[in-house]
């Protein structure tokens, strides 16, 4: 058993587990000259129930109005100081079945080992998939079930925290890209496709994965923590989406320098982190790979070389006005062997974001650059909050270029939320708002920019693993979500509807037709419940998709008009799961 670690020369070199049995001696004395340092224990993105849960006591002014939530995985035991991160109503002690805790002690008290929640979740997807926010799970026709579990140690600085998870898909196959579009329809698809890893179904068979999931080892000094992860990202305010990090692609391996909670001063509090990894493909090409036009193949055979990820994201609290969040998130992406030993090859993220300094000095290097701006705004008293996202896809020539056109490859995120108290003791109505758009505005069509996600020079385009670092509904796409919930502790049953508009650049580039407009509109049912050690979670969709992969299908009328009915595509999906804590 291994774990890759980043050099120089070799970005990932094996760290053989054995060594760790040498650095737990070397910490026992670490422990004894730094009683109080540690409990970087974190709440991974995703966790179900929660995650959100510590967001909406934040509102309640039940937690610290100084956190962010704009740079995750959490660390509520280091800046809430509970003692049970999986239990903060702390029911447990008085409700779980058996008397173990699942935690034990060693080196005379000074270190400890905990058992972590076991979770099983199935998602069921039929006729079409769709996926969102989910981690290591895959676009996939039928059942899927993803499992997970593990353990936590910790000693003086150094803490572990294993937590693999394992995948099996039955990957049915269902209706793609038709084979009744144009030619022109499908050279317009490969030239968006063949500059993105986003394959339409992961192989033609059962799809099985194991991975290191939600694992880190770590060291902690303070509010500073330094380590080696895998564990899946959320940079920015969103709750349903974000433009830089969100869980919509698996974890990925990497260095991080982050802070577990925040860093006071005169002036407000800070948190930051800073990441280094890698990011992997997905292995498998756009559909019909074969086709061709006068003997050119338009699929375009994507490098086989990984790519190397540099982001950033900052937050900042000033003082002088509680509840308000100001932050910026900056990222890169750069084929391993397009890289040299300039300190800006490995830490591009602190140039200066202008066309002169973003470029390798050779014109034939490319790197894509993403960055945003956001703003968090919460108000304890109203139990309610608002917040905004606006991001930037491509390089600005200059400061000019910036305050001129502001809008030149924008995307937003733009979203409100409210508690609204029932006259029962601690039960609320939460309702949110939130609007991603990432279609591209006028001017990116006229000159030429590609849409979000995409590049022309990095062939997988911002992805890891075949899904989206970022927003997870994709390339050139818009969703609108409206979330009505009952709320109880960590109890909650609500409604959810969406409006997803599928890569409208790409409809444009094809067809600019509005009857082509992919749409789905999603009704969903959520519920989280807690009782004794387990925590049930479920959402239950139904989707109505319009113009199904951009195909048009009338029903003839007589007399035919240009708003004909037209064929509708019905799918169901539903995410059951279960968590288990000790």
């Amino acid at each position: 058993m291994v774990l890759l670690l980043l050099s120089k020369n070799n970005p990932f070199i094996l760290f053989p587990m054995k060594l760790l049995y040498r650095l737990l001696s070397i910490f026992t004395i670490s422990a004894s000259i730094f009683p109080g340092l540690l409990n970087a224990q974190s709440l991974s993105v995703g966790t179900p129930a929660l995650e959100d849960y510590y967001r909406r006591a934040q509102l309640l002014g039940k937690i610290d109005s100084s956190l962010s939530f704009t740079s995750r995985p959490f660390f509520p035991r280091e800046t809430l100081k509970l003692t049970d991160i999986f239990d903060p109503e702390n029911t447990l002690p008085k409700t779980r079945w058996n008397k173990w805790d699942g935690k034990m002690q060693f080196a005379n008290g000074k270190g400890s080992i905990e058992l972590l929640p076991v979770t099983l979740q199935v998602k069921y997807s039929r006729p079409v998939p769709i996926s969102m926010n989910d981690g290591m799970m895959i676009p996939a026709k039928g059942f899927q079930p993803l499992i997970s579990a593990g353990v936590y140690a910790k000693l003086g600085p150094l803490s572990i925290q294993l937590q693999p998870e394992f995948l099996y898909a039955q990957n049915l196959p269902y209706a793609g890209f038709p084979e009744e579009h144009t030619k022109n329809s499908w050279a317009t698809y490969y030239s968006i496709y063949n500059y993105i890893d986003l394959p339409e179904q992961f192989g033609t068979g059962s799809y099985k994965k194991a991975s290191w999931g939600q694992s880190s080892i770590r060291l902690t000094f303070g509010p500073i923590s330094f380590g080696l992860s895998n564990e899946n990202l959320w940079w920015g305010p969103g709750m349903r989406n974000s433009l830089l990090m969100t869980n919509s692609a698996p974890g990925f391996k990497h260095l991080t320098l982050n802070t577990v909670r925040p860093i006071r001063t005169p002036i407000g509090s800070f948190e930051a982190q800073l990441v280094s990894g890698r990011l992997e493909n997905s292995g498998y090409p756009p559909p019909i790979y074969q086709r061709d036009s006068l003997g050119y193949k338009w699929m375009i055979q994507k490098r086989n070389d990984w790519r190397y990820f540099n982001g950033i994201v900052l937050s900042y609290q000033p003082k002088w006005v509680p509840g308000l969040f100001l932050g910026a998130t900056r990222s890169f992406t750069v084929y391993h062997g397009d890289m040299d030993n300039r300190l800006s090859s490995w830490l591009p993220v602190i140039v200066p974001m202008t066309e002169k300094n973003t470029d390798m000095t050779t014109e034939n290097i490319g790197r894509d650059q993403l960055a945003s701006l956001f703003i968090r705004w919460i108000w304890p008293k109203e139990n309610a909050e608002l917040y905004f996202e606006y991001g930037r896809e491509d390089r600005a020539a200059n400061m000019r270029d910036v305050l001129v056109d502001l809008e030149h490859t924008r995307a937003y995120i733009f979203g409100l939320r409210r508690l609204i108290p029932l006259k029962k003791p601690d039960q609320f109505i939460s309702v949110n708002a939130e609007v991603t758009h990432l279609e591209a505005n006028n001017h990116r069509r006229v000159g030429g920019s590609s849409s979000w996600y995409i590049h022309y020079t990095i062939f997988h385009g911002y992805t890891n693993e075949g899904q989206l670092l970022g927003a997870g509904i994709g390339p050139g796409s818009n969703l609108q979500t409206l979330n009505i919930s009952w709320n109880h502790g960590m109890k909650v049953i609500g409604l959810q509807f969406e409006r997803y508009v599928h890569n409208k650049d790409f409809m444009y580039l094809a067809w600019l037709d509005t009857r082509y407009n992919w749409v789905d509109y999603i009704g969903s049912l959520v519920g989280e419940w807690n009782y004794k050690n387990l925590i049930f979670t479920a959402k239950i969709d139904g989707v109505i998709s319009y113009s199904y992969e951009f195909f048009y299908d009338p029903i003839p009328a007589n007399p035919p008009t240009f708003w004909d009915p037209a064929k509708n595509v019905y799918s169901i999906q539903a995410l059951l799961g279960v968590m288990y804590r000790f």
